[in-house]
């Protein structure tokens, strides 16, 4: 019988497989061979049977099929300062009331836009190891209520282990409850269709504390039958499922296209929590980042299309100072920006303005 886990053995992640399946040139193919040596790649099957091979500008594709621009130069490898907050192997603890853990390196498929691609598919230096440990921080500091179990992907991590997680955290009563960070639902929806054994658990210790299921669509042809039965498994359990999308040029930089994606989420059940703007991270800052004053018409006239439960997600800069919301214009022509988070808590709510380029897609001093 087939697992998910033979059924990820067949991911493309070699240049020759992908060459089989998608036209490609002689200079792609040789810069390709080069690239994923540094940033390697894999798609599953399911993800990649969603590309129209016709159309090399298709969203699918761009997301999951590396290309030359990624070895410019410009970008940085850690945007928000992940080094700094780490507190453990694998646990970091920005905000007072969060531990995130770095439950995994691996994916189900690599995000060529992804932030962690310091670490994902390749190191596994910064990966959650010691459990006991984290347990024990969480404990000695009262002040945090919730962890976030994240990765890489929380779900390609063993069912034995997730189960670890989740018996090790539903214990401690100062958590009110736990994020698992994953894109399962979007790439690889048999993970959670196909594996009993998994929803057991999940359904298991929802029950003893609220889970909450963070996901990652970016465009609508991501919203199958199949990953809407993923989505629909974990609300049967009565676990909350929430969306964070990145804006990105190329995938949902358009109105309409962004507008028709929140629809389609609310009309799932699932609640949009961040439209994120994309991070300047190296090799991915020249391919997908749209201007900031751009991404703040994009997002305000999407918002506009939407019903009030539709309205719910900040267009949100996640900055080494912490998450800052992108407001829109004021009558000066300035940029409004606020903070939802931050690593220091006397920055929570404070307003502050700035004068933008066209061009400008990152505060990088604020």
């Amino acid at each position: 019988m087939d697992t998910w886990q033979n059924e990820l053995k067949n991911n493309i992640t070699t240049v020759s497989e992908l060459a089989a399946l998608l036209p490609l040139t002689k200079e792609e193919i040789e810069k390709m061979k080069e690239l994923i040596q540094y940033y390697p790649m894999s798609i599953s099957r399911y993800y990649f049977s969603l590309i129209d091979k016709e159309d090399p500008e298709d969203p699918i594709r761009k997301m999951s099929v590396p290309e030359v621009c990624e070895f410019d130069s410009d970008g940085l490898l850690d945007t928000s300062g992940e080094a700094s907050n780490t507190v453990l192997t694998g646990m970091q603890h920005k905000y007072k009331e969060t531990a995130l853990i770095l439950s995994s390196n691996q994916c189900a498929m690599y995000c060529r836009h992804c932030f962690r691609r310091r670490l994902v598919g390749l190191s596994g230096e910064e990966v959650a190891d010691h459990m006991d440990e984290m347990t024990d921080y969480v404990k000695a500091h009262p002040e945090i209520n919730n962890v976030l179990i994240s990765g890489g992907d929380a779900l390609i991590n063993s069912n034995i282990r997730i189960e670890e997680y989740l018996r090790k955290f539903v214990e401690l009563p100062q958590l009110d409850f736990i994020r698992i960070g994953s894109r399962v639902p979007v790439t690889f929806p048999q993970r959670i269709i196909a594996d009993a054994e998994l929803q057991d658990i999940l359904r298991k210790y929802n029950k003893k504390k609220q889970i909450y299921v963070i996901t990652h669509f970016n465009h609508p042809k991501e919203l199958t039958g199949q990953a809407q039965e993923a989505v629909q498994i974990l609300q049967e359990m009565r676990i909350v499922v929430k969306n964070q999308t990145v804006l990105m040029r190329g995938i949902n930089d358009k109105a309409e296209i962004l507008a028709r994606l929140l629809r389609e989420l609310t009309t799932w059940g699932i609640v949009p929590h961040y439209i994120f703007q994309c991070r300047p991270v190296l090799g991915v800052k020249s391919r997908f980042q749209v201007p900031l004053l751009e991404g703040s018409r994009i997002v305000n006239e999407a918002n506009a299309q939407q019903n009030g439960l539709g309205k719910v997600a900040d267009y949100t800069m996640s900055h080494v100072t912490g998450k800052i919301r992108i407001l829109g214009l004021n009558d000066a022509g300035n940029m409004v920006f606020q903070y939802k988070q931050a690593k220091n808590s006397h920055n929570i709510g404070k307003i502050f303005t700035k004068k933008l380029s066209v061009d400008e897609k990152w505060l990088e001093d604020i």
